[in-house]
């Protein structure tokens, strides 16, 4: 199969082979990558877990997860066949490391088939208290290979506080290199992410209202609908601010915050990435009190079905004080943001699944309408929506037809949907595909994750060691505790949500 760009032969291992990350993200996405022509035209997938299946069994399993999740629906059965010849599976079982050794066989035995210039990529698709385990065997049994030729995907939550992230990071820089490792927040390979840097930095008349003289406030509002589900037990561990803020929504928030790079080159933007993290503000005990808000989700009605409240899932603890909602104002201490305030909240429970990001600009200086023709006014804003639409918009004021001089806010759009006829490739394609060219861009280095952890640590520490006497403070298929309203109206602003699309 003719491939769209040049990359190296590369045998791709994953870790939790047949685990639901795979078979619902990985899968799908390397599959897709061959079908569009972005594969090597020499690789190999090889599969790892406790289970001991053959090849036939497993490619049986994975296409499974392809048929049911794939963007493109499921599997053409010409692609499916060249594709799987490439797949493989062997059983290793981290707990008896000697099983290591059939995997480095079978990663020589390509090796020598490929040839000596063949990368090899290690996802670690496992629960996070496997990571260290699976990074010792790899250096054990002489997998690492060198910063050319050998990688090493790491899912989050990349430690659960700041002390364990640390010791994450120097266990495996001591095995690989940082050009090595790659943090992977699936977030950012998401397509309109991705166009954030494109729009802000491709278009030259934003630069000068892009800061502080000219924006109001800004709000990252990432919602969800669902709950907790099966995954009661990880979340009773992690909460809200670790699983969402601290990797997805800052990240967010250092996209929107950094400074112009001087290119394109991963390093350089992750150096502002990271100067965004160092200027935002401490918090001390009165900030907490004043600029954080968390919520637990009560039973309620979610589309006409009952639905039970955190504390009623499998896995949580009964008198649980684990967040599923939190909302915190952060300040940019620095020349272009001093004084602007940066919204962000999400949860679980809420009312509608939704990632927005609003940029409220500040009002005119001077009206020079009457108040009878500007009934409907509002400042201008810049929404950029992630889900469930893909859109770029600014709402400015327009005159209405008629004879009258009547304003009202009207919408210019750039809908992803309306725009463009090819799907766009989902999150994990991107990052996959990044991974194996080697381009670390949309990648978290070891300082930004233990930077994001360092801010919010006083937070974490803060709402674990007091019990909210509150909980559960806000019903299913809410917009969350009324705290988290008074947070930002406190300010004369609201939280601001796009309707629900009526197609």
């Amino acid at each position: 199969m003719k491939t769209l760009i040049s990359l190296k032969s590369t045998i791709f291992v994953i870790f939790g082979g047949t685990g639901d990350l795979n078979l619902r993200k990985l899968a799908p996405a390397l599959y897709n990558l061959y079908a569009d022509g972005y594969m090597p035209e020499k690789f190999a997938i090889i599969g790892t877990a406790r289970k001991e299946l053959d090849d036939q069994k497993y490619r049986d399993l994975i296409l499974e997860g392809v048929n049911s999740f794939s963007r493109t629906g499921k599997a053409v059965k010409e692609k499916w066949s060249k594709f799987t010849d490439n797949v493989h599976y062997t059983p290793v079982d981290v707990s008896a490391p000697k099983t290591f050794e059939g995997l480095r066989d079978k990663i020589e035995a390509f090796k020598t088939e490929f040839g000596k210039d063949t990368q090899v990529i290690y996802y670690l698709a496992v629960a996070p208290d496997l990571f260290p385990l699976i990074a010792k065997c790899i250096s054990d049994y002489k997998l690492a290979g060198d910063e050319d030729t050998c990688r090493i995907v790491i899912e989050k939550p990349f430690g659960r506080d700041l002390d364990t992230a640390r010791e994450l990071n120097q266990l495996l820089t001591s095995i690989f290199t940082e050009k090595q490792i790659y943090r992977i927040d699936h977030y950012l390979g998401k397509e309109t992410v991705q166009n954030i840097m494109a729009f802000r930095f491709a278009n030259s008349f934003l630069e000068p209202l892009w800061n502080r003289t000219y924006i109001d406030h800004i709000q990252i509002s990432v919602t969800e609908q669902l709950g907790v589900g099966d995954r009661g037990g990880y979340y009773e561990g992690a909460g809200a601010l670790r699983d969402m803020i601290q990797n997805h929504l800052l990240q967010l928030l250092c996209l929107i915050g950094m400074e112009t790079p001087i290119n394109f080159d991963a390093d350089e933007i992750r150096n502002k990435k990271v100067d965004v993290l160092k200027a935002m503000r401490a918090f001390g005990p009165e900030d907490i009190r004043l600029s954080t808000v968390r919520g637990q989700y009560t039973k309620g009605w979610v589309e006409g079905k009952e639905v039970p409240g955190y504390r009623h899932e499998t896995g949580v603890a009964p008198d649980s004080n684990t967040e599923t909602f939190a909302a915190i104002k952060f300040f940019v201490d620095n020349w272009r943001w001093q004084g602007i305030p940066f919204y962000v909240r999400t949860g679980k429970r809420l009312f509608q699944t939704s990632s927005l990001i609003t940029i409220q600009f500040k009002d005119v200086p001077h009206h020079i309408f009457p108040s009878a023709v500007t009934e409907h006014w509002q400042q201008n804003r810049l929404i950029i929506s992630i889900q469930p639409e893909m859109s770029i918009r600014l709402q400015v004021q327009g005159k209405r037809p008629g004879l009258d001089m009547v304003l009202n806010p009207v919408d210019m759009v750039f809908d992803y949907k309306g725009t463009y006829t090819s799907d766009t490739p989902e999150a994990y394609e991107t990052l996959l595909l990044d991974a194996m060219t080697g381009d670390q861009t949309q990648f978290m280095r070891a300082d930004q994750v233990e930077s994001a952890w360092e801010l919010l640590m006083p937070v974490i520490n803060a709402w674990e060691s007091k019990k909210s006497i509150s909980f559960p403070n806000y019903t299913a298929d809410s917009w969350g505790p009324e705290d988290a309203e008074a947070l930002i109206a406190r300010d004369g602003f609201h939280w601001f949500t796009l309707p629900l699309n009526k197609d």
